[in-house]
């Protein structure tokens, strides 16, 4: 048995800014246990900045949908290649595949067989779609980690050891500052209508919808010409498509913010949030943000999703709620008219508003807990399980 993890390397790939968070948290409290440990692999700027190598940067995975996918995937293909290549010549103990389920899994499939313990971090959406795939997660990872109350039962047929975990947005959303004071940040009148713009993580979501979501605010704002938009940006690739699309709509006048990050800023100051369907729909919930979700994806993927869907919707705090709490606006039906209307009418409906505020804080405690603390915890017990010391 190795003692104490001494020159012991864990692969780790996320593909996201959401995966590039968790994996952040998941390396410092790891590393707090285990000093020695080396972290590799394809990582985003926060992880890196925990003390994780880097051999690929976290964009080389930020593709969504099935056109974009195919495209690239044989430069894909020898992503992973190589990854798995340097972890089995780094003699890795264990791999964490953070999300990105179409990159890791088969990642951590080759590496299982070869006799790597294996976790993947964030169940897929089996629960909405694929169901299927319970199967292929329990061959190819030892153990899931999971991030909502519900997951834990859906793969105890298929003998998955899982561990829920929390999720980590709600933990810090407990400890967030209040409105009025992120309002002060912001330097918004505490009176000031404001709406959040959030049109994803990916250049490839900005190139859907940047033009989207700039249209409706221009159309908010003949109704609210007091309106304020706040848009929260995650890189400057992000920023620049954006900027790019404002000046070409020219729509320069606009009263708008660009953030870099902090989304959860936006949202809590925000009286209302036009979000992209993904995570940041969670982050507007327990921002107790009053919202409405939209996507568009290429029609290829899109004519794929609908016909596996096993829920009449996508945004996770309906999925949480069990009902629609926020309204969903997918494909053709995500126009700047539609998103405009919602918002207003949404806007001018206070009673609606509180009443979401007051669900959205009871969702955020039933998801809380010591993420990074309960993940580290379930590392070290694979550590345990082969062979290590710690």
């Amino acid at each position: 048995m190795r003692q104490g993890g001494e020159g012991m390397t864990i692969g780790i790939v996320a593909g996201e800014a959401s995966g590039d968070a968790l994996g952040a948290e998941l390396v410092r409290a790891v590393r707090a246990r285990i000093p020695s440990v080396r972290f590799a692999g394809i990582a985003g700027p926060r992880m890196e900045a925990a003390g994780c190598e880097a051999w690929y940067p976290m964009s080389r995975l930020a593709l969504r949908g099935y056109a974009e996918v195919v495209s690239e995937l044989p430069a894909l293909l020898l992503v992973r290649r190589d990854v798995r290549r340097r972890l089995l010549a780094a003699k890795a103990t264990l791999f964490i595949g953070v999300d990105a389920p179409d990159f890791n899994l088969g990642l951590e499939a080759a590496l299982k067989r070869r006799g790597v313990r294996t976790i993947h971090y964030v169940s897929p959406s089996v629960w909405a779609w694929r169901r299927e795939r319970i199967g292929a997660i329990a061959h190819s990872a030892d153990r899931l980690l999971a991030l909502f109350p519900f997951e834990p039962p859906l793969y105890a047929a298929a003998g998955l050891p899982v561990t829920f975990v929390g999720h980590p947005l709600a933990t810090e959303a407990a400890t967030a500052t209040s409105r009025r004071e992120t309002r002060e940040i912001l330097k918004l009148d505490a009176r000031e209508a404001a709406f959040a713009l959030l049109p994803g993580s990916r250049v490839s979501e900005l190139e859907m919808h940047s033009e989207l979501v700039l249209t409706a605010a221009a159309e908010i704002l003949e109704a609210q010409p007091a309106a304020k938009f706040l848009v929260p940006l995650v890189s400057r690739e992000t920023r620049e498509y954006f900027e790019a699309v404002l000046h070409r709509l020219q729509l320069e006048t606009l009263p708008l913010t660009i953030l870099y990050g902090h989304a959860d800023q936006a949202l809590r100051a925000a009286d209302v949030g036009i979000v992209a369907s993904g995570t940041a729909t969670l982050e507007a919930a327990l921002s107790r943000c009053p919202h409405l979700i939209f996507y568009r994806v290429n029609p290829l993927t899109a004519r794929i999703v609908a016909r596996k869907l096993l829920l009449p919707y996508v945004g996770l705090p309906n999925v949480l709620a069990g009902r629609f709490v926020a309204p969903e606006f997918l494909q053709t039906e995500a126009t700047a008219a539609n998103l405009a209307r919602a918002a207003l009418n949404l806007y001018d409906d206070t009673i609606v508003r509180r009443r979401l505020e007051a669900l959205f804080a009871a969702m955020a405690r039933s998801l809380a807990a010591e993420t990074a603390s309960i993940a580290a915890d379930a590392v070290v017990t694979e550590l345990r399980l082969a062979g290590v010391a710690c």
